[in-house]
């Protein structure tokens, strides 16, 4: 449908199995893009996911298409690890065309009362969604404007970039300033021929929807009872009446990706079967 024919992509945030990054990847593999994977580790999920190798495996389904792989671990929140990452990929590939900024803090203790949030907690979902985000995008937009042939940008926020939620604070607030900052490096960026947009997912059934679900349950429910009542929660608040999978994202991320999308910039996207309409 897409034609990325000779385009690099970058991803962040690829290693799980049933993540929003390896559906990204693969489809933009498929779409004809050769696809660079990232995460804090190389194989971020290994205490749930015994059968699953983490990024080699994203790699060898991406090589299997017929297109280059690589795989780099490095933390996106380390101004260091990310200019280092961008010096492999620039090594092997010549070029990034594509940055997806992906990664995302993990929900733990910071789903909790404003009152109750600790510092450290706010800054941790800061640093790796927001800084994370910022440094990518500063470290690759500076080699695309280099080499001169444009580009896409493609920042993940969440609904709750648009919506705040109690006991989300640090999440939302986040997630706010990825819409803005989307907004602020499209104006920036725009002169380059460099594209700049923000995807804003529901739910999404990932390995993430177990995390949230062990944040916010109260002691007296299991994790796996909490996460079925979240999913029907927010199955009842969507119009198409079910939640997100990885594949809906990956569908409005390639299509960014893509020259269809050349007189879009800026955007926030909600793909959320119509729970946010905004």
């Amino acid at each position: 449908m897409y034609n990325l024919n000779g385009k690099v992509a970058l991803v962040t945030g690829a290693g799980g199995e049933h993540g929003m990054g390896r559906a990204i990847a693969t489809r933009l593999a498929r779409e004809g893009a050769d696809v660079i994977v990232n995460d804090i580790a190389e194989h971020p999920y290994a205490e749930s996911q015994a059968d699953w190798a983490g990024m080699p495996d994203v790699v060898r389904e991406i090589e299997g298409m017929g297109q280059g792989a690589m795989s780099i671990v490095a933390d996106v929140s380390d101004a260091d690890q990310v200019y280092n990452m961008v010096r492999q990929a620039l090594e092997r590939f010549g070029r990034i065309d594509i940055l997806v900024n992906n990664a995302g803090a993990r929900a733990g203790r910071d789903r909790v009362l404003v009152v109750d949030l600790d510092e450290s907690d706010w800054d941790r979902v800061h640093r790796v969604n927001v800084k994370g985000t910022f440094l990518c995008c500063k470290a690759v937009a500076r080699q695309m404007i280099h080499l001169a042939q444009g580009g896409k940008i493609i920042n993940m926020s969440s609904t709750s970039g648009k919506r705040g939620t109690a006991r989300y604070a640090a999440y939302c607030a986040s997630k706010f300033a990825v819409v803005g900052f989307t907004q602020s490096l499209a104006q920036e960026l725009a002169p380059h021929r460099i594209n700049v947009n923000a995807i804003c997912p529901g739910l999404v059934e990932t390995e993430r929807v177990g995390h949230i679900a062990a944040a916010l349950k109260p002691q007296e429910i299991s994790t796996e009872d909490y996460q079925e009542q979240m999913v029907r929660r927010a199955v009842s608040g969507t119009p198409l009446g079910r939640i997100a999978q990885a594949e809906d994202v990956a569908k409005m991320t390639v299509f960014l990706a893509s020259s269809e999308s050349d007189y879009l910039t800026g955007l926030s996207i909600s793909v959320s079967g119509g729970s946010v309409m905004s």
